[in-house]
This record gives C-alpha cells, sequence and structure tokens, in this order.
C-alpha cells in the first residue's frame, strides 16, 4: 500500500461518498421513469394541499375538509410538518422544488447510508456493492411522500447507536431532539424508538446469557443509556399538535385490519418482480448475517436483522428498512468471509485473487477515505435540478402527474361541465382530484386509509369490486357522477346498468352520470356533454379486464377480483 499522503488536489476529486449520492439519480433517470416515478403515487396531492390549507389558516387541522362523505369528522395531519415545509416549495417553485427535494432525501440517504456500511466494512469495494443493493432494492418506495424522511432517520439514527455501542454514548443525546422533528415529518417515528429497543434488549440479551459476569455486568451497564434514550425519544414524540392522541390514533389503526386486507404496500412481499434481483440476495445474507451475529454475540445486531428480515416479508413496506439496518452487517459479514477465504486450504488461485481483490480494495480506500469536498455531488444535483426548470423538459424530467395514469382530459371536461360535486373515484384519483381541484370538488374517498377506517373501506371496495350493496353505498352518499379507469371492474357493471349513462370515456378514464341527475337537467343528449371520444354503451368486458391486469396501477388499494 502507498503510504504517502494524497495530493491536496484530491479533495476535488469524486469519491464514492459523490458516487452513493448520485447514485439515486441514475437510477432513476437511466433506469426509471424520472420526475414521474416521483408522482407515481397521488397521495403527494392532498399532502401539498394540506400544507397550503395550514400555512393560509396558521394551525393544523384536526377535522376533514377534503371529502363529501366524512366531512367535519376528526382527522389526524400527522405528517404537518412536511405538508408546510412541500407546500411553501409548491407554492414559490412548482412541483419541480418538491419532486427536487424528494430526491435529494434519498441522496443523502444513501450517501449516508455506504458512510455507515464502510465504517463497518474496510473493503470499500464490498461496502459498495453491498450499498448498491439496498440502494436499488429501495426503489420500490421512492415517491415524493413523507415517508422519505423515515427512511432518512433510520440510517441517521442507526449511525449514532453504533457510535453509542462503540462507547460514544454522548450521541444519544442528539436522538430526541431527532425524534421531535421525525414525529411531525411522519408517522414511523415509533421506529426510531425500536431501533433503539433493539440495542437495549441486545446488552440485556448479552448480560442473561454471559458466563463471565464482569462482562455481563459490564453489558447491563451499557444497556441503561440505550433504555434512557428510548425513554426520552418516547417523550418526545408527545411534542406532535396532538399529542397523547395521535399515539392512540397510530395504535388504533394498525391494529385495523383494512390496510392488511386492501392496502398494495401493506401485503407480504412478492419476489416476482424486477427488485427480486436485489432482494431476494440481501434477504438470504441477511439471515445469514443474522446466525454470524449471534456467533460473534452481537445480539443487538442479530435482534435487528430478524426483526426487520420478519417485518420485511410481512408487508412489503418495510423493506426499504431492512435493507438499510441489513447492508452494515451484511458488509461486515461479507468482508470476514473473504479474509477468512483468503486463509482458507482452497486451490493457490483462491487466495490470490482474494488477496489481489482486499490489496486494490486496501490501496483504493485508503485515497478514498481521504477528506474531499464533494463538489461532484453539489454539481451533479444542481445539473439535474437545472433540467427540471427548462421550458421545454424532456418527459423524464416533467414534473406533473402522468396524463396516461391520471385523468387529466376527464377532469377538464368535469370542470367545463354543469355537474355534481358528488363524485365516486377511486383513492388514487380521489387524490389527484384534490391536488387539481380543491376547495371547489370534494371527493369520495382518497389515500387516507387511517381516515376513513375498516367500516367505510369495506364499503368502498364493495363498490369499486362490484358487491350487492354497491348501489346503496353510492345512493346513501348522493353520487350521480362516477369517474373512473376503463378497466375498472365497476365499469363492465355500469354499462350494464339502465340506470347510468356514460358521457365521456377518452381510452384511459370514462365518466358515468346517473339517469335520474340526467332527467333532473333536462335530459340533456350525449352529444351536448364535452368529450374527447365517446364510449359505447355495449361492454367490453374482455378489453377491461386485459387493461386491469396489463395497466397501471390506478388505486393503492388491493380491488383485484380473486380470480385474477
Amino acid at each position: 500500500m502507498n503510504s504517502e499522503k494524497p495530493s491536496p488536489v484530491i479533495r476535488w476529486f469524486p469519491s464514492l461518498t459523490d458516487v452513493a449520492f448520485l447514485m439515486p439519480l441514475a437510477l432513476l433517470f437511466l433506469r426509471m421513469d424520472g420526475a414521474q416515478r416521483m408522482l407515481g403515487d397521488g397521495d403527494t396531492g392532498w399532502h401539498i394541499r394540506t400544507g397550503e390549507w395550514i400555512l393560509q389558516n396558521g394551525r393544523v387541522p384536526d377535522k376533514d375538509m377534503f371529502s363529501f362523505t366524512k366531512a367535519g369528522e376528526p382527522w389526524y395531519a400527522w405528517e404537518w410538518l412536511w405538508d408546510v415545509v412541500f407546500a411553501w416549495l409548491h407554492i414559490h417553485f412548482g412541483m419541480a422544488a418538491v419532486v427536487l427535494a424528494s430526491i435529494l432525501v434519498i441522496c443523502f440517504t444513501f450517501a449516508i447510508l455506504f458512510r455507515l456500511v464502510r465504517s463497518n466494512c474496510p473493503n470499500v469495494i464490498v461496502a459498495f456493492g453491498i450499498t448498491f443493493m439496498a440502494t436499488a432494492g429501495s426503489t420500490m418506495h421512492w415517491l415524493a411522500r413523507p415517508h422519505l424522511f423515515t427512511l432518512l432517520f433510520v440510517v441517521i439514527f442507526c449511525a449514532l447507536l453504533e457510535r453509542a455501542r462503540s462507547g460514544q454514548t454522548r450521541w444519544l443525546l442528539l436522538l430526541p431532539a431527532l425524534m421531535i422533528l421525525w414525529t411531525n415529518l411522519h408517522g414511523g417515528f415509533f421506529v426510531g424508538i425500536l431501533l433503539i429497543g433493539c440495542y437495549a434488549a441486545g446488552e440485556l440479551v448479552f448480560w442473561l446469557v454471559e458466563q463471565d459476569r464482569q462482562q455481563a455486568r459490564a453489558a447491563l451497564a451499557r444497556s441503561k443509556p440505550f433504555l434512557f434514550s428510548a425513554l426520552a425519544c418516547a417523550a418526545a414524540t408527545l411534542f406532535n399538535p396532538y399529542s397523547y392522541r395521535l399515539h392512540l390514533h397510530l395504535y388504533r389503526y394498525l391494529g385495523a385490519s383494512s390496510h392488511l386486507k386492501y392496502i398494495d404496500e401493506f401485503q407480504p412481499t412478492n419476489f416476482r418482480n424486477s427488485l427480486a434481483l436485489w432482494l431476494e440476495p440481501m434477504a438470504l445474507l441477511g439471515a445469514v448475517a443474522i446466525l454470524w451475529c449471534l456467533y460473534h454475540k452481537r445480539f443487538a445486531h442479530a435482534i435487528l436483522l430478524a426483526g426487520w428480515l420478519h417485518l420485511a416479508l410481512f408487508a412489503a413496506r418495510n423493506l426499504p428498512i431492512f435493507l438499510i439496518v441489513a447492508a452494515p452487517f451484511v458488509a461486515g459479514m461479507a468482508h470476514e468471509a473473504l479474509l477468512r477465504l483468503r486463509h482458507a486450504p482452497l486451490a493457490a488461485w483462491v487466495g490470490r485473487t482474494v488477496k489481489s481483490l482486499e490489496d486494490f480494495a486496501e490501496d483504493f480506500g485508503a485515497t478514498d477515505r481521504f477528506g474531499r469536498v464533494h463538489l461532484t455531488s453539489a454539481l451533479g444535483f444542481l445539473a439535474v435540478g437545472a433540467l427540471f426548470f427548462t421550458p421545454a423538459p424532456t418527459p423524464k424530467f416533467r414534473t406533473e402527474y402522468d396524463p396516461k395514469k391520471y385523468p387529466a382530459q376527464a377532469l377538464e371536461v368535469l370542470r367545463g361541465a354543469e355537474f355534481s360535486r358528488s363524485i365516486f373515484t377511486n383513492d388514487e384519483w380521489g387524490d389527484y382530484l384534490i391536488y387539481r381541484s380543491f376547495p371547489g370538488t370534494k371527493v369520495f374517498i382518497d389515500g387516507r386509509s387511517d381516515f376513513y377506517g375498516d367500516d367505510f373501506l369495506d364499503k368502498y371496495i364493495g363498490v369499486l369490486k362490484p358487491k350487492y350493496t354497491w348501489e346503496a353505498t353510492l345512493a346513501e352518499h348522493g353520487v350521480d357522477t362516477i369517474l373512473l379507469p376503463v378497466g375498472a371492474p365497476l365499469v363492465s357493471t355500469l354499462k350494464e346498468s339502465h340506470c347510468w349513462r356514460p358521457v365521456y370515456d377518452d381510452g384511459m378514464a370514462i365518466v358515468f352520470r346517473s339517469e335520474i341527475a340526467l332527467a333532473r337537467a333536462g335530459s340533456p343528449g350525449l352529444s351536448q356533454v364535452p368529450a374527447a371520444a365517446l364510449g359505447s354503451r355495449v361492454s367490453r368486458g374482455r378489453e377491461a379486464a386485459k387493461y386491469s391486469q396489463r395497466g397501471p396501477r390506478t388505486t393503492k388499494f388491493n380491488v383485484r377480483s380473486e380470480s385474477l
């Protein structure tokens, strides 16, 4: 290894940290749909409108103002701080700033993760490879929504907890202040307390099983700072606009069944997709790392890995957290395995190959660890950001909801016609209507599943996937206009009904009006209603079914029929 001090010029060269920072940009704009991928969920819209309402009224809402089905009922805007900050960005710089700020959070998350992984794995090549796997696997949840801050705080908490575990317990003093921010940015704040609890539990397990009582007593002493920190962070979570009532609401929501039955991201992990290339190896390596941690009596790490591996398999939304938590320990295990392989009684070429890899990584790592001015990261991010604000950005840099997935044309028709404000649409398009038409239009339902509750969600699913009660549910809430994707299961039923008439169809979205509403308005002919193209009343069941299976997801709820 070259022991000479690197030239100061190297401070301005890119490092692996810069590469880790820019890696999400490369994945987003080279392998994914860019800005439109970040707007692949309508929730961003109602979050922005909530933030604007807070800025206008000077307080956090406690009652619903978005729906006509549950208007005025108690509602917890538990991510109000994200809503305010990103609404301010939206007001002053548009949706481009919302998307850019969200991407910036992702970039910082994985740059910090790389530094954490590298601290556990001296081999920078292995460390970067594992970080890349974690980054690529987490792309499933890259959306301009508040949950991105939970991923960032998970990395920060893990880094500080690792420092505390090494004896630098003063870092634990930062956690309660960070917890206040986390609590008001995203409802996943309880994850931070779980992380601290795992470190405390690991020391307590060591205290229970260690035969050397002196070491056992030391482990018991080490557990106390973590326990006190967990209690302080739990107290810090009370600093929110709803105090303890937020905790009760979260408890009731997570204890309910509707989100487990209906919401896609709460379904068990599905490995039948392109992300399996990263998820399956990390899950397998994570399972092996649990045994490796137990062998080395690193009980806190084993508890972390086992707990989050279970939660990741239980619900897909937990996968990014598992990948972040597992990456440092998987990389550490891989580094140790390479060292053992180097001296294992195998063919000489194996040892030489491993030694060459280790030597290269050591030389490269010595240079990479030299302090840098992260100019490359800043310039790369600014260059991407500039493309968002060009007069005619390319599709991947257009910060707007994809008109192929959201009913932009249909909404313009609804605005220009004498339609009722009692419109039924799915939750995803309800989010979009809030963003485009609030406060003029209220929705039947949107993405706030915690607000609507089990009974209402059961009724809603009974309409989308028509049950015998679908007409009664719509009548109960005075619905006389329906806006849906052409492939929605309800569409075929509506086309066969004598009580509903299609008045608009652009091949992606279709609008129905009730015959009663049309008669009340003077029974206008279909030609009198603005439309880009008018759909036939003839059922297109087969075509609709194909679209339902192959087309874009237009609801976050799992409403596929049992036969699909």
